[in-house]
């Protein structure tokens, strides 16, 4: 499935299920599930940029938001954990995912934003609000589009070294799948979802609320464990925006 015939299916479901909003939501969710690994990473890539053609405020954008969260459920079980989306609730997290191996659980919020909306706050990213969301489970996790996280300073930083949450990208995700790291007996992924914890252990109060100090350690981290160059996820980073 390409970009595009996503996004057409996307204004289907809104207009033919217009008054089921859950039922338009389990077509798309069966439709993406359905995909080869092959077949979603280009979603993955394109999915946090809103297009102009979905209506603002309109039933085909919180379709599309809702879609987000199904990719995001998608990657999860390709990285070898079992991940649904919750239904419609407020106040919660919209993606729960499991570890068959390992036995850790994990929330997970998506995001997606216009390029045309250049001026975002903390509240966007909800932040503090996934500290809540996370429960009784082991880490939550928020996945949006690299290029829109604060590129200086920003409170959602201290917020996550804070409160243990884990600030990923769509990018992130995408080089995943792309490199096949999948979880198994000898590879427990929770090092990457518990990062936040790691990296809060070494960032001084000064400088937690800095990218640098989230993003740029986050992803040597990420990268020494994966047994890879800390360069090629950079670089993938940013041929990749």
């Amino acid at each position: 499935m390409l970009y595009p015939e996503l996004t057409a299916l996307i204004k289907t479901q809104a207009k033919t299920d217009e008054s089921d909003f859950e039922k338009a939501t389990d077509k798309i969710k069966r439709a993406l599930f359905s995909l080869s690994k092959e077949q979603l990473l280009p979603l993955v890539k394109e999915i946090g940029a809103i297009p102009e053609n979905i209506d603002h405020d309109s039933t085909e954008e919180k379709l599309y938001a809702k879609t987000t969260d199904i990719i995001l459920a998608k990657c999860f079980h390709e990285l070898g954990l079992h991940a649904d989306v919750t239904k419609e609730r407020a106040n919660c997290a919209d993606i729960v995912a499991k570890s068959p191996i390992h036995g850790y659980a994990l929330v997970g919020d998506a995001k997606a934003f216009r390029l045309s909306r250049t001026a975002k706050n903390q509240k966007d990213f909800k932040v503090k609000s996934m500290v809540d969301w996370r429960g009784d489970n082991d880490y939550a996790v928020l996945a949006c589009p690299y290029y829109q996280y604060p590129k200086s300073n920003s409170q959602i930083y201290g917020q996550a070294l804070d409160g243990n949450v884990c600030l990923l990208s769509w990018e992130h995700f995408a080089y995943f799948l792309e490199h096949n790291v999948r979880e198994s007996k000898k590879l427990n992924l929770s090092f990457i979802w518990n990062l936040s914890a790691v990296l809060s252990k070494s960032v001084t109060i000064s400088n937690k609320d800095k990218n640098d100090s989230f993003h740029l350690l986050g992803n040597e981290f990420i990268c020494n464990h994966l047994g890879r160059v800390p360069t090629t996820l950079i670089t993938y980073m940013d041929q990749n925006k």
